[in-house]
């Protein structure tokens, strides 16, 4: 132990200490500065970056040993306050560069020390320094990010003034499609917004810390566990086995009808087998953290090791063993069957091309590491705080698995760093539940990144062979499919997942015959989880890198054949449903002089040869909102004495649902004549909020935004006097009138069977067209992403910042599942780094936006989702501009450099 004065934002701060103890751990623990947050915990994504003596350095890599004494110690709190935040906090705010926020604190601690070296700043220096430093952010796509850096320089020069960029509200204005700033931003930028890791540090002292037990092989049977010798060690207050559960130990998974098995498969504490590595077996329970981790490698787990599947082909081969017993490794089987036979119709096209493809187990690779906490409160219930952006769907999932009646049982979200899909399903929360319902005291699990990375759920890999039937000029007759979901060992939301490839294979073109079948494999890999797309990705993978092919069998340009071939009036999606809105070929017609302009300007580039090839690619990028079917959601509205108060379970995870519901519900409450900053939101907390559903699939704005419009248009009426004008609070209390007011919205839809999926499945579609620019590197196979062109159509846009940050974000992820991001092989994508997470000088500056707006009947105010979209097609763009400069054709992801390596000497022999 030693001490030394560090002068901490400029006050003089006495830290006792040990030699290994972190910077982080200083600053957080003990001076409770939880503005630095902690990520990756190797010094790779930037989020815990402080300024000590005019140096950026990642303070979870930086040991006390190392701080000189005397240290001058910035963090985001010596930055600037929420009562006068600093011009690049302010900079952040105008250019919605803080979305989740967690990585927040950390670039513009940062951005503060480069602007301090160099006021001046080109855009090309401020990503130089960025990547420098290894600033990474996984939700904005960095450039929001850069353009706050400019304008804070342009601040801080005395160029603007603040008046000058910032939205200023008009009174009585509408809020839809302007560029308002979320009410949580402030928050973010100054580092006070707490997130469940800053939480869990303001936990009473009684708090028992859990460690896991996990395993380390991917399939075994369990033969004994022996809890006896970590029971014994320092501090340790209980271990945990299945044998401890109240309740059933199986986490619901809510499959459908139709699967082969119950669902319920997922054991909460392993008991009879290991299905995946880092399947939770034990929970330690100790009085600090570290004691508890002492204590995880004292409970002897005795195993049977068996064959591990990791791999749908692997799992269904006829000499398998069930992983389930009882179940077959394939569980599921659905179809898709639209018009005629269409074997007779591709023996007679005029060009008929087939392909396999392959997109895989993409990691979601959030910054902040799954956490939570849970307690028994005053009334008895158990209440759970996570990430999880589906409360009540997690809680009716775990409730009977871990041993409480439902109504007893009540999630609160967090405020969240990024999930972008895996918190769809649950993780900690039944673990969380049942150390608290067992020791009655509240309890503590943190993750770390490599717990983050290969416990947690994964993209489902589809494996999909495609083939599609062309007219003489070029209208698509036919297509028939095949694809197969690795859905890892647990079913949960993969059932709907699998019907993606039946909606969203060939979507987009009026193909009037289709023939598909698509099956849900069990496997030992990481568990399929939600991700951004949800199916999507896959699919249109495969049927926009074949459209391509297509077009070079018949001769014909990739757009012109798009262009003959999308949805117009009377066309029909693969579920023979009618299109929500015809918008494809405006939005093409937009993106024509964006495409022209790629296809000369690659051709410019090329012309100056070497061992650099340029190439442009087009794709078509789609999706829907909702996750089929009947779906609803709820929320409230209540007139208070200052304004009015609307409650919702619209979860965040960093898309923005405090400015959605603000500015849908401002819309609705407008003829009241009050201001946005007299309407309070309640969210995501069960003991408050209904149910709004789960905050996946696009599904929210349209859903919860519908159902937030009827309960403000309730309490409008109830307000309303005869004579037009709108009664008091006081003058309700007074007559006794209903202060509150439910909303709730169903969508006017329904799925079709599971062989034929015809039917009409979704309210809304997001529609968009891609134009990518690579350039290929010869020698070492590496590819470059220059630039991308996106025309959107996501109907009404209710917030220009959101919508342009989620288009923004969703590229840059594109990105790194067309070139880099895996998770396959558990040993080796355990960081960040080795899974491949784009960092900033990986995401092209050159990105432009447009949209068309046109309005969907069924959405709010005209408006549908927006956050899958991007998501859903840029890795085919990508990789068909590889192919266009270099013959290299990618139908297997990533794209690797050796891969293109491969391709390219495949080629020259």
């Amino acid at each position: 132990m030693f001490n030394k004065i560090l002068f901490v934002n400029g006050i003089a701060r006495t830290v006792i200490s040990t030699p290994k103890a972190t910077l982080a751990d200083v600053l957080r623990n003990q001076l409770h500065l939880l503005g630095t947050k902690v990520g990756c915990g190797k010094g790779e994504c930037g989020a815990c970056s402080v300024i000590m003596d005019g140096k950026v350095v990642r303070s979870c890599i930086v040991r006390m040993k190392r701080v000189p004494d005397e240290a001058k110690i910035t963090t985001i709190e010596g930055i600037g306050t929420e009562q006068k935040p600093h011009p690049i906090q302010v900079a952040w705010m105008i250019h919605g560069a803080a979305q989740c926020g967690f990585c927040t604190p950390g670039f513009i601690v940062s951005a503060k020390a480069l602007l301090d070296e160099n006021i001046n700043p080109t855009r090309e220096e401020v990503r130089d320094w960025f990547q420098r430093h290894r600033n990474i952010c996984r939700c904005t796509g960095y450039k929001p990010l850069v353009d706050a850096v400019m304008d804070a320089a342009r601040l801080m020069r005395g160029e603007v003034k603040k008046e000058d960029l910032i939205f200023k509200f008009k009174e009585g204005q509408s809020l839809i499609g302007t560029r308002a700033i979320r009410p949580t931003a402030l928050d973010k930028v100054t580092g006070n917004w707490r997130f469940g890791a800053d939480l869990g540090l303001e936990l009473p002292e009684n708090t028992l810390h859990i460690k896991l037990v996990q395993a380390k092989v991917s399939h075994a049977n369990i033969l004994s566990i022996d809890t006896s010798e970590a029971e014994k060690m320092p501090g340790v207050y209980k271990v945990l086995t299945y044998r401890d559960v109240p309740g059933s130990n199986r986490i619901n998974g809510l499959a459908l009808p139709s699967n082969k098995g119950d669902g319920k498969e997922r054991p909460i504490l392993a008991d009879k087998k290991i299905f995946q590595f880092g399947d939770a077996i034990a929970m330690v329970l100790a009085d600090t953290p570290s004691q508890a981790e002492a204590a995880v490698d004292k409970v002897k787990v005795e195993i049977e090791e068996l064959p591990a599947y990791m791999s749908a082909p692997e799992a269904m081969d006829e000499d398998a063993i069930e992983i389930h017993p009882g179940t077959p490794n394939v569980f599921f089987e659905t179809g898709v069957v639209k018009g005629k036979d269409t074997k007779p119709i591709m023996d007679s096209a005029a060009y008929v091309v087939e392909d396999d493809f392959y997109v895989g187990r993409q990691p979601h690779l959030p910054l902040e590491p799954d956490v939570g906490f849970a307690y028994i409160n005053e009334k008895d219930q158990l209440v759970i705080h996570s990430k999880s952006v589906g409360l009540h769907a997690h809680a009716a999932m775990i409730a009977e698995g871990v041993g409480v009646p439902l109504d007893d049982l009540k999630i609160v979200q967090n405020p969240t760093g990024g999930t972008f899909g895996y918190k769809f399903s649950p993780t900690i929360e039944a673990l969380l539940g049942v150390a608290a319902l067992v020791t009655k005291k509240p309890v503590y699990l943190g993750f770390n990144m490599y717990q983050q990375i290969t416990y947690t759920g994964k993209r489902s890999p589809f494996f999909i062979h495609l083939k599609m039937g062309a007219d003489k000029n070029g209208k698509l007759l036919a297509m028939e499919s095949d694809w197969t979901v690795d859905h890892g060992p647990y079913c949960e939301f993969g059932d709907i997942l699998t019907l993606r490839g039946a909606q969203f294979i060939g979507a987009c073109y009026n193909i009037p015959n289709i023939r598909g079948k698509g099956r849900e494999v069990a496997t030992n890999h990481a568990w399929g989880s939600a991700f951004r797309g949800y199916g999507s990705p896959q699919s249109m993978f495969a049927s926009e890198v074949l459209m391509d092919e297509l077009a070079e069998k018949i001769g014909m340009d990739p757009f012109e054949l798009r262009y003959k071939n999308i949805y117009r009036e009377g066309s029909t999606t693969p579920t023979g449903c009618k299109p929500d809105v015809i918008c494809l070929p405006q939005m093409f017609d937009k993106l024509r002089p964006y495409y022209e302009k790629a296809k000369k300007d690659v051709e410019e580039k090329n012309k100056n040869g070497g061992n650099k090839k340029y190439g442009m690619g087009i794709a078509i990028l789609h999706y829907s909102s909702g996750l089929s079917g009947a779906d609803s959601s709820e929320a409230w509205a209540e007139i208070n004495p200052t304004g009015v108060t609307i409650g919702d379970s619209w979860e965040d995870h960093g898309q923005g649902a405090d400015i959605g519901t603000l500015t849908i519900g401002y819309e609705a409450l407008r003829p009241l004549g009050i201001r946005p900053d007299q309407i309070k939101l309640v969210m995501n907390d069960m003991q408050k909020t209904p149910n709004s559903g789960a905050a996946g699939g696009s599904r929210s704005n349209v859903y919860t935004g519908n159902a937030i419009r009827l309960a403000c248009g309730k309490l409008l009426k109830a307000l309303r006097k005869s004579d037009g004008t709108y009664r008091t609070y006081e003058e309700m209390v007074a007559e006794k009138l209903p202060l509150r007011y439910d909303g709730k919205w169903t969508a006017p839809c329904a799925d079709g069977d599971v062989e034929t999926n015809q039917a009409n499945p979704f309210p809304c579609y997001m529609y968009g067209t891609l134009v990518a620019e690579v350039e290929v590197d010869t020698v070492s196979g590496k590819v470059k992403v220059e630039k991308l062109d996106l025309v959107s159509d996501v109907g009404t846009i209710i917030n220009r910042l959101v919508v342009d940050g989620q288009m923004y974000g969703g590229l840059a992820q594109g990105i790194g599942l067309a070139l880099s991001e895996d998770f396959e092989d558990i040993k080796k994508h355990v960081t960040l780094t080795a899974c491949g997470i784009p960092q900033i000088k990986d995401v092209p500056d050159d990105i432009e936006l447009e949209y068309v707006e046109t309005p969907r009947p069924q959405g709010p105010y005209g408006a549908s989702g927006a956050g899958e979209l991007p998501l859903a097609g840029p890795h085919a763009a990508i990789v068909n501009a590889i192919y266009n400069a270099c013959g290299v054709r990618v139908t297997k992801l990533p794209a690797r450099p050796e891969k293109v390596l491969s391709g390219l000497k495949a080629i020259k022999d």
